[in-house]
């Protein structure tokens, strides 16, 4: 039997409110809390909390205040270069990973965290949790939601305001509530960048 703080990562049912798990989720909020009241010009200090704050941390991540997490990203993964727009929720309660190079708009939430359908079992408090994983050089657009177990492969565009259900294949852009695959990248898009407007030769 596994005691609650190990069952974060199993996908057991367990309880949040647990002491010690608390007492531990404390400390990582109130590194949250710190890098949210950092101003713009502080790059260095945000630099510095973020590597302190995040599971892992590449190179180059930089994430706009306020960003919100559960366990203040400690269970965040991020790659190089990953930039996250204002307002990033992460319900990082357990594993969140995101690839090299992925872009997050505005107002996004990714969350790991469930809760039983079973009214009986949410009065008690109960949780469960699934990691999601998201690929590299994504764009997960404005206001999309990734909900808990998801799997989104690499390169792939979700569509501004998605409810992203169900894994998602690579190299595809998926829009809508549930998200849905619309169409794969492809040789239109190579030619040009936003409806009829066309990619300058020398920027590829």
């Amino acid at each position: 039997m596994h005691n609650m703080k190990e069952r974060l990562h199993t996908g057991e049912l367990y309880l949040p409110n647990d002491e010690n798990i608390i007492k531990e989720q404390v400390t990582y909020q109130d590194k949250l809390c710190d890098y949210n009241l950092t101003k713009p010009s502080e790059t260095k200090k945000r630099a510095k909390l973020l590597k302190e704050m995040l599971g892992d941390c590449g190179e180059g991540v930089y994430i706009e205040a306020p960003f919100y997490a559960n366990w203040g990203g400690h269970h965040c993964h991020f790659g190089k270069m990953v930039y996250a727009n204002y307002h990033l929720t992460c319900v990082d309660d357990s594993h969140i990973y995101i690839g090299d190079y992925t872009m997050i708009g505005p107002n996004v939430t990714i969350a790991t965290a469930g809760h039983p359908i079973l009214p009986e079992l949410r009065e008690q408090l109960y949780q469960y949790n699934m990691p999601v994983h998201i690929g590299r050089n994504c764009w997960i657009g404005a206001g999309a939601i990734i909900m808990p177990g998801v799997t989104i492969g690499d390169n792939s565009v979700i569509g501004a305001g998605s409810v992203v259900t169900k894994d998602i294949p690579a190299n595809v852009v998926a829009v809508g509530n549930p998200c849905h695959v619309m169409r794969e990248i492809s040789e239109h898009d190579k030619e040009y960048y936003f409806k009829d407007r066309k990619i300058e030769k020398s920027k590829v």
